[in-house]
């Protein structure tokens, strides 16, 4: 068993490809083992483009097939060793947005939050896989989602419910996250292509306080493979000129420099010796099989 073990918990294909596509491809590239869990197959998401259009969830619904085949084609880019869904293939729905009917679904992955009928459930299930794998490190969103989505909010409580749970000790949680000011300076800058939207930072979510970044992954030497992973959600992100994409909803967003976290359970990560934050979700652990 690889000395470095981690596990990144998402909601839906390409929150992994979108959040942390360089974190991922450079623990692989270092030799760690690397497990991607999703929670749904993102029945309920839009499509770019008319070709597809007809797999959505109100017409044929046969997007979370296709997606299976985007999430695959992402994993082979970023070098993921092996990818899970949260209870088999198929046990969670996409929830949709809160209040939408597709959230009152009866597998829909809103039922795993807090008090909801599938949370216990949902959190004993990762457990098995947190004892099988046996990961020093666990990413997953922080405590809103990043951006207020139910079923990010439900894989947050899921991830720290399933913690204490676990037999084997997660060594350190983190959440992916923007620093808000670094983030505010960066968006103010985007110069989108003629019909594209620009949006604030404010508006795209995932934003903490800069001082609680505790690991600052940088991205140049997995810019290509984030691009291909990318671009195998062909049916949710668009890729633009400028290191940029968007999404269904046309705000170009620029790819960032940097991937962001904040520690969520653990002890504090120590920055590097000229103060910076570390640069390595496993810097200073004890990583012995």
């Amino acid at each position: 068993m690889p000395a470095a073990r981690l596990l990144a918990v998402h909601a839906h294909p390409d929150d992994e490809s979108l959040s942390m596509a360089c974190t991922l491809a450079s623990a692989t590239q270092a030799g760690a083992h690397v497990t991607l869990v999703t929670a749904t197959l993102g029945e309920q998401g839009e499509v770019i483009g008319d070709e597809l259009a007809g797999l959505v969830a109100e017409r044929a619904d046969q997007l979370g097939g296709y997606r299976l085949t985007e999430l695959a084609a992402a994993c082979c880019a970023l070098g993921v060793h092996e990818r899970l869904f949260l209870g088999g293939l198929g046990t969670y729905r996409d929830s949709g947005m809160a209040g939408t009917p597709s959230a009152g679904h009866p597998r829909a992955f809103i039922g795993a939050q807090r008090g909801g009928p599938f949370h216990d459930q949902a959190c004993a299930q990762l457990a098995e896989v947190i004892d099988r794998i046996r990961p020093q490190v666990v990413l997953t969103y922080d405590a809103d989602g990043g951006y207020g989505h139910p079923d990010h909010i439900a894989t947050h409580q899921v991830v720290m419910g399933a913690i204490p749970l676990a037999r084997w000790q997660v060594a350190r949680v983190l959440a992916v996250v923007r620093p808000r000011e670094t983030t505010r300076a960066v968006f103010a800058d985007v110069d989108a292509p003629p019909g594209y939207l620009t949006a604030g930072a404010d508006e795209v979510g995932c934003l903490a306080d800069d001082r609680l970044v505790a690991v600052r992954v940088p991205t140049g030497p997995t810019r290509a493979q984030r691009r291909r992973a990318l671009a195998a959600h062909a049916t949710q992100v668009e890729l633009l000129p400028g290191e940029m994409f968007a999404l269904s909803n046309r705000i170009a967003q620029p790819l960032a420099v940097a991937e962001y976290f904040r520690v969520l359970s653990g002890g504090p990560v120590a920055h590097r010796a000229d103060g910076s934050p570390a640069d390595d979700v496993f810097a200073g652990l004890d990583l012995d099989p």
